[in-house]
């Protein structure tokens, strides 16, 4: 058996894989939130109480860039060395790569039901294939073609510098700058940019927010869930607290209640 994983800031998705199903068909798949523990390891223990294996080989896609078979992750107090899984988990083979290279090498098995077009265009043959990932961060990676298959590239391109490209970004961006040594566009579109828009909308264009919003982010572990549910909301349009009637700037929708 084969015990793959996906490392994110988070969530971590642990699976295991035959040779005799193959990609596609897991054995065994579970999900842990990952702030909860304070280490990989601990989380595959914790996978193993139910499926103890053994496992002959691991690999896991990690939300960080991979050196020398250890990874910093980029949103999680974790440095994951392959050979202390290995020791610890009891796995002789482990592996770590880049979560979005490991998102790219699948690219090229994806089945038409794992596919869904969001704009038609022309597929080029042997043209560069661009991944990317908003999720607590903002993975990239990309795939090029070498003369006979394509090969995959991992990116940290989540941490190149935000470029706002209209008046509203352009005052968003000036103020984050207040606030952040560098404003990276991960730091607007992904789950950790959720905050800063809201924090944005909230000091700059409505100048209030809602008390119970308020209370429960006051409160929260991660903002983001509670910024997302109260923006979903219909009663609760905009999640900053505007007036009935005012046009909430995630929905586009008018607010029914303050």
């Amino acid at each position: 058996m084969i015990l793959a994983g996906d490392i994110g800031g988070t969530k971590t998705i642990l699976a295991l894989f035959s040779p005799e199903t193959g990609p596609h068909s897991p054995q065994a798949e579970a999900i842990f939130p990952s702030r909860e523990y304070p280490s990989l390891e601990a989380i595959i223990q914790a996978f193993q109480v139910h499926y103890p294996g053994p496992f002959t080989a691991a690999c896991f896609g990690v939300a960080g860039p991979v050196v020398g078979r250890r990874a910093e992750i980029t949103n999680l107090p974790w440095v994951i060395e392959a050979d202390r899984v290995s020791a610890v988990c009891n796995i002789p083979i482990v592996g770590l790569l880049n979560d979005l290279e490991a998102i790219a090498h699948a690219v090229p098995i994806l089945e038409p039901e794992d596919v869904a077009m969001l704009n038609v265009g022309q597929v080029v043959p042997g043209g560069a294939i661009a991944v990317i990932a908003p999720g607590t961060g903002l993975g990239q990676a990309y795939l090029t073609w070498n003369g006979l298959t394509y090969q995959t590239n991992p990116s940290e391109g989540g941490h190149a510098s935000f470029a706002p490209n209209t008046p509203t970004e352009i005052a968003l961006l000036q103020y984050l700058f207040e606030r952040l040594d560098h404003v990276s566009v991960e730091r607007v579109c992904s789950g950790i940019g959720i905050p800063n828009i809201y924090a944005y909308f909230r000091d700059r264009v409505f100048e209030r927010e809602t008390p119970a919003v308020a209370e429960r982010l006051r409160i929260a572990r991660d903002p983001t869930p509670v910024i997302v549910s109260a923006a979903l909301d219909p009663e609760t349009h905009p999640a900053v607290g505007g007036n009935p009637g005012d046009i909430c700037p995630y929905s586009g929708r008018r607010s029914r209640a303050n």
